[in-house]
């Protein structure tokens, strides 16, 4: 199956709503910590051949790209997460010289994630180490509203699949939060995990359930109506788990990556929940996003500078 390689360290990989074959990488200098940063759009070839990925385009950045999202409305739309602190949105229907098309300075910090608004459509959200979530629309020059409650950096902020005011943050203050931008505050405080969320996602097939993935090696999964005990912890990871992510397609499918190298899928719902382990990254893998238009398409990347797109089942690797 096709890899890519990127020039600096993998740290996010999206695939396109719109086009199956299509994916956006965010890559950062120095394992992100020091340099330049890049954006990556590739395409696959649908044929096998001498060149299985070709690139599309890419953006250079003065600092590091932590995640990236794609419009929901417009194919050609990124939003891209900088660790200057910025958030530059890109369209790769205009020409280099014309992008970025905005650069967003409002984050006092690294931007650690940007999630784009499913039901919605024309707004979306940035999570920051400046302990803050901004909420954005893409026709206006300054955020709409900044959500300021978690006591350490905010690592990761998702929308809700079907609500559409609705979103969830992960904090390295060991609570995720159920937020509604109706709402002065947070709607729910979920006491997660004793150390560090990386990570959460909602599911897409019950609006209930929220995973949350934590430098304590584990993933839980919690129904927001009982918040008492998770429905289910996923051991398995042998280092912090940098990323989770609900299938598209099944409901209880789930992907994670980890500082331990490995991606793993999950079925949260069984008792022997680990359902796949993937281990062809040989530095830490901390971008994963599994393909809405094609079933069973997993893509990841990492700090090997390395991007993977594979067939649920068969070996990254193989040609």
């Amino acid at each position: 199956m096709p890899v890519f390689k990127t020039p600096f360290n993998g740290y996010s990989v999206k695939f396109s709503p719109f086009y199956e074959s299509r994916l956006a990488v965010a890559t950062s200098q120095n394992f992100g910590i020091l340099g330049n940063g890049r954006l990556h759009v590739i395409d696959l070839s649908p044929s096998p051949g001498p060149t299985p990925v070709t690139e599309l385009v890419s953006f250079d950045t003065a600092d590091g790209v932590y995640d990236l999202a794609w419009s929901e409305s417009h194919d050609s739309l990124l939003v891209a997460a900088i660790a200057d602190g910025s958030v530059k949105l890109y369209d790769l229907a205009l020409p280099p010289a014309s992008n970025p098309l905005r650069s967003l300075h409002e984050h006092t910090r690294e931007v650690s994630s940007a999630d784009y608004n499913p039901t919605r459509r024309d707004s979306f959200l940035t999570a920051s180490w400046d302990d803050t979530v901004k909420l954005w629309t893409v026709d206006r020059p300054a955020s709409v509203r900044t959500f300021k409650e978690h006591a350490y950096c905010v690592y990761s902020a998702v929308w809700n699949p079907r609500h559409a005011d609705v979103f969830a943050s992960a904090s390295g203050d060991c609570t995720a939060r159920v937020w509604d931008v109706r709402e002065p505050g947070s709607t729910m405080i979920i006491p997660a995990h004793e150390f560090e969320i990386l990570s959460c996602d909602w599911n897409k097939y019950d609006d209930c359930v929220i995973a949350t993935a934590s430098v304590d090696k584990s993933i839980k999964v919690w129904d927001v109506r009982s918040i008492r005990a998770p429905i289910s912890v996923l051991n398995g990871h042998g280092y912090a788990v940098r990323k989770v992510k609900f299938s598209p397609h099944r409901q209880s499918l789930m992907m994670s990556c980890s500082y331990d190298m490995s991606v793993c899928l999950w079925d949260y719902m069984v008792e022997d929940a680990l359902v796949g382990r993937y281990d062809h990254h040989s530095e830490f893998a901390v971008g994963i996003d599994m393909s809405v238009l094609v079933e069973g398409v997993l893509a990841s990347t990492g700090w090997d500078e390395l991007v993977y797109v594979w067939q649920h089942g068969t070996d990254p690797r193989a040609p």
